[in-house]
């Protein structure tokens, strides 16, 4: 499905166009076609593919989704895949955002969500001067908004980790406290698939050696790489603090005075009855 096709040239928005029209604006100087599809069919992958003459292993990639976040380079193209998250009624929704950038088009294919990227338009031509730097700059506000989800989403997943380590300590079911700890674990790895492959990728983007398309976006890609290191670090916070929380709650379950008043007396004599049994058991043997 067709969301937009618009033409921008210098910096500033032309019109919005026929998706059959486009070769003859990339081929206008300082120009560029931004096109965002959600979930197409076959044919329209086609006739965009003949538009902006994408190579084919990554339209392959697109047809097919469900891929790792990546950067791929070909040519003076680039192709990237991101996750995107948001909350589902079973947790969290993965989707994805395949991107196709060339020197005078941004072709976005978004499937699994349902949040697209008005914003990210409107921001961008709100921005008339970084909006020059063409294709480059669309695609790092594209990467910007897609990080940017996902602090919302650690946000979340913290905020419900404090929940469980209070009903810990309280007069709640163990088993239930384990149950919703191992949930959140499985949410947080979901956020770490989507963050860790692409803050290796980014780096081809900050680096010195970036592909011609960034040239001149370097800094605005190394905020980006600066925000995801961020987010790491949080992810693994996070994950020792489940991690601790899960030892806790088990360990409380085997506390034996938490149950009973004089649980802890009576366990520890049981103990010294045993070690002494044993003591005497042995020393009878004349093995002590």
């Amino acid at each position: 499905m067709l969301i937009s096709c618009v033409a921008y040239q210098s910096g500033k928005r032309i019109a919005e166009i026929d998706p059959q029209d486009i070769h003859r604006y990339v081929a206008m100087p300082d120009a560029f076609v931004w096109v965002a599809l959600l979930e197409p069919d076959g044919r329209t992958l086609e006739l965009m593919q003949a538009e902006f003459d994408l190579h084919p292993l990554a339209v392959e990639d697109a047809r097919h989704g469900h891929q790792r976040p990546k950067l791929e380079e070909y040519g003076d193209s680039l192709f990237a895949v991101l996750h995107l998250l948001e909350p589902g009624e079973n947790g969290l929704r993965i989707g994805e955002v395949d991107i196709f950038v060339g020197p005078n088009y941004i072709l976005t294919i978004r499937s699994g969500v349902d949040q697209g990227f008005r914003e990210v338009r409107a921001r961008c031509e709100r921005e008339p001067d970084l909006l020059r730097n063409g294709s480059g700059f669309v695609l790092y506000a594209l990467m910007d908004a897609v990080v940017d989800r996902y602090f919302p989403v650690l946000e979340t997943i913290e905020t419900e980790l404090e929940r469980v380590e209070e009903r810990i300590f309280a007069d709640t079911s163990p088993r239930e406290n384990v149950e919703a700890l191992y949930s959140l674990k499985q949410e947080l790895m979901k956020v770490r698939h989507a963050v860790a492959p692409l803050l290796d990728s980014l780096k081809s983007l900050s680096g010195a050696r970036a592909p011609a398309v960034c040239a001149g976006m370097t800094v605005y890609f190394r905020d980006v790489s600066d925000h995801l290191q961020q987010i790491h670090q949080s992810i693994e916070s996070i994950r020792d603090a489940a991690a601790t929380a899960i030892s806790v709650n088990l360990s409380m379950i085997s506390m034996p005075e938490l149950g009973r008043k004089y649980g802890y007396v009576l366990a520890t004599a049981l103990m010294v009855g045993i070690d002494g049994y044993l003591f005497y058991r042995l020393r009878k043997a004349k093995w002590l």
